[in-house]
């Protein structure tokens, strides 16, 4: 807002208006506001729970815009949207008019959509075209590593978690102890390390806790031999960007993916990689900024040959979600 010289601080704010920033947690505190403006920032009005309810509460009873680059990755995502674009009543006529389920499951699962000519008619009229000349030159590399291959051929057919010393219950339990095995291998470490000793500034993207405390265990050692320092950004800690020379910045995919950038580095690690596609996209966005300094930008992907990661690189490249139960089935078959 400054280059309009619009602020939260009345003495400086050229217009009469007040101005509010806050957070998508407190939306609700705003569903009986009348005649205001408001500028929701990413899109986070995807469902059908409070956020979504009070979202179209505000669209009905004052002027809006919603900021996001990725708006949506199915129809689905955009039912809130058009509801409150008034394209639709509410979230069942969508349904009667564009969803078909599959007669085969126990649960509704989508099968297909129909009337898609009229959604796409729709989506052309709320999406708004920016186009932008990028400076910036991405590099992705893949550093594959290694893996205990044993272990993995163990739990995979004795359905057994060496971790907890317990029966595996169930597919994503399976999918939990591959993971651990192929995320926790000492090469993984070995190659994260020498990426850090040519980037001195990174962020790493990681998926789980058990992560999170190697990482942390493995770089302390090296911050305190290096003036090195060590921030994360979780659902436990926010910590800002650190401004030392040589730091490293770990994000939580689910918690950090999105909503803040950073121009202070070139250089993305992910440790490990996201089942979702739009997540990874979005990590990545994180120093792809417009008011970047820096041209070429760095991404590192550090993955096995294993089937887990084999199987969630595929889904990737496809731009499609991983899915733990499907590629299970489809494994033990």
């Amino acid at each position: 807002m400054s280059p309009f010289l619009i602020s939260t601080n009345p003495e400086v704010n050229l217009y009469s208006n007040k101005v509010v920033i806050d957070s998508w947690n407190r939306i609700q505190h705003y569903k009986n506001i009348y005649g205001a403006f408001f500028i929701f920032d990413e899109q986070r009005v995807i469902g059908s729970g409070a956020w979504v309810k009070a979202f179209l509460n505000i669209a009905r009873k004052n002027k809006w815009i919603l900021l996001s680059a990725t708006p949506g990755d199915t129809w689905q995502d955009y039912i809130p949207v058009f509801v409150a674009n008034g394209f639709y009543r509410n979230r069942t006529e969508f349904k009667r008019e564009h969803i078909v389920y599959n007669p085969m499951t126990n649960f509704p699962k989508i099968d297909r959509y129909i009337g898609t000519g009229k959604l796409i008619r729709y989506r052309n009229a709320i999406l708004i075209n920016m186009d932008f000349e990028r400076k910036t030159v991405p590099h992705h590399e893949n550093i594959y590593v290694k893996y205990d291959i044993s272990m993995y051929k163990d739990a995979s057919r004795l359905r057994w978690d060496p971790f907890k010393n317990e029966p595996i219950a169930n597919a994503s339990g399976l999918c939990y102890v591959w993971r651990k095995i192929v995320n926790t291998d000492e090469s993984r470490q070995v190659a994260l390390m020498e990426i850090v000793e040519k980037h001195p500034r990174a962020i790493i993207f990681y998926n789980f806790d058990y992560e999170l405390e190697l990482l942390k265990s493995l770089f302390q050692t090296y911050a305190d031999d290096k003036n090195f320092e060590i921030a994360e950004w979780n659902g436990h800690k926010h910590q800002p960007v650190p401004e030392s020379k040589s730091w490293i910045y770990l994000v939580q995919y689910n918690a950090g993916a999105e909503g803040w950038n950073c121009i202070k580095t070139d250089t993305i690690i992910f440790y490990s990689q996201n089942y979702s596609y739009r997540i990874m996209q979005q990590a990545a966005g994180r120093i792809d900024r417009l008011n970047t300094s820096y041209t070429d930008l760095y991404f590192y992907h550090l993955k096995s040959h294993s089937g887990i990661d084999l199987a969630i690189d595929r889904a990737l490249r496809e731009k499609r979600n991983f899915n733990e139960a499907k590629y299970v089935k489809g494994w033990i078959k």
